[in-house]
């Protein structure tokens, strides 16, 4: 009886209730859309990087990170390697030189991070070798190939073929040089990646380093699920207590901002939108009760309980924000579901975007837990706005809202 009711008197001023509820439709539809815009645009970024650029997990030397110097080395790597790929969840491990150099063309020269590593193994933990774009990966050049990004290419005038050569200090602290040949140049969207990590093999690094053997800065683990992180990771740590065992959410901050953090910031833009809607339903609601200021006296005076108006009002409004927002969320969720499809391009703004990078095809994605609380919160939004105007309509004395015109 009461939600009948209730139901009725929403629509005794169609033209004001339908322009609620639009605006909650409006408004939620802005908020599911673009929180799945941005979880789309944050997760490609994160696979991206972890992919490309860091993988799951990296084992160093405790200072190296630090210090940032060849002499802070994981010896016995390769039974490592070994021990490693024997974990649960763990489905690629490579090796990695890594040195801070200097590379020069004929043209110019640039300051670069120079990674020696397995050309196979590579592919186990990092999908770099995807992105080649000229040349192949470590293929067609016999002696001393080296892989580059674009970026530095157009930097340093070369490509495919070309000579450079690379300049850094060896374990000794000497000065060494050595001539490489291009055998790939690659191109991810992440450009300012593309310009200072240049691979070569990790025999033709370890030789020109003069490293002992079986010694290398970096081990590489890339997982076969997100799932299995922490556990290796504990693992790892148990393994070996005296290196440094890190996450990507360690390896690169930005990383684990975007992951830890964004969420938060998207549940202050759905609440900030839901506090506007909020102020919309009480207005509207006051107004119906004011409007009805006489009616609801006679209601009184012929003995309806103060409860049951108080809940005719809490219904009105509650409906209003189920219709709106369920309309709202169903039409964000369905652009949601086409656009993940068909990806919104912004090649317009690639220079800008891949050099913070990001791709420029971003595609949404639906992000459930987000999308139920959601709607949690509307509702509860729909129950709190109604509460000032209902327990205004509390107050009224039935004798004077009688003699109301």
């Amino acid at each position: 009886m009461i939600i009948h009711v209730a139901w009725r008197n929403i629509w005794r001023n169609p033209t004001r209730s339908l322009v609620v509820i639009l605006a909650m439709v409006v408004g939620m539809f802005a908020g599911i859309f673009m929180v799945s815009f941005a979880k789309g645009m944050m997760k490609e970024r994160l696979n991206r990087g972890i992919e490309t650029e860091v993988s799951h997990i990296q084992i160093h030397h405790p200072k190296f990170r630090e210090a940032d110097e060849l002499k802070y080395q994981i010896k016995d790597v390769f039974q490592k390697i070994k021990d490693i790929e024997q974990i649960e969840g763990v489905n690629g491990v490579s090796p990695r030189i890594v040195i801070q150099a200097m590379v020069a063309s004929a043209e110019t020269g640039s300051g670069v991070k120079l990674i020696g590593t397995d050309p196979d193994r590579e592919k186990t933990v990092s999908n770099l070798y995807t992105y080649i774009k000229k040349g192949k990966w470590f293929e067609g050049i016999s002696r001393n190939p080296v892989v580059i990004g674009q970026k530095l290419a157009d930097k340093l005038s070369v490509h495919v073929r070309s000579k450079i050569v690379l300049t850094f200090q060896d374990d000794e602290g000497n000065i060494t040089s050595g001539a490489f040949r291009i055998a790939g140049i690659y191109q991810t969207v992440n450009t300012s990646f593309d310009e200072t990590h240049v691979y070569v093999r990790f025999d033709d690094l370890d030789q020109l380093a003069a490293l002992p053997q079986g010694a290398a800065q970096e081990i590489a683990v890339h997982l076969s699920s997100q799932k299995y992180l922490n556990q290796v990771k504990n693992k790892l740590s148990d393994m070996y207590p005296n290196l440094e065992v890190l996450t990507w959410k360690k390896l690169n901050p930005e990383f684990g901002y975007i992951n830890d953090v964004y969420d938060y910031y998207l549940y202050v833009f759905i609440i900030i939108i839901l506090l506007a809607l909020g102020f919309g339903i009480v207005n509207t609601i006051l107004m119906a009760v004011l409007e009805r200021v006489k009616e609801l006296g006679m209601l009184m005076a012929i003995g309806m309980k103060k409860g049951r108006i108080f809940r005719m009002i809490m219904w009105e409004s509650v409906m209003m924000s189920i219709i709106g927002g369920t309309l709202g969320v169903g039409i964000g969720l369905l652009v949601t579901i086409w656009t993940n499809h068909t990806g919104i391009s912004f090649d317009s703004y690639k220079t800008g975007f891949e050099a913070l990078g990001y791709g420029t095809t971003v595609h949404p994605i639906i992000d459930w837990g987000i999308t139920i609380n959601v709607m949690v919160l509307v509702f509860v939004t729909g129950i709190v706005a109604a509460v000032y105007p209902a327990l205004k309509a509390l107050k009224l004395n039935p004798a004077e809202a009688l003699r109301t015109e």
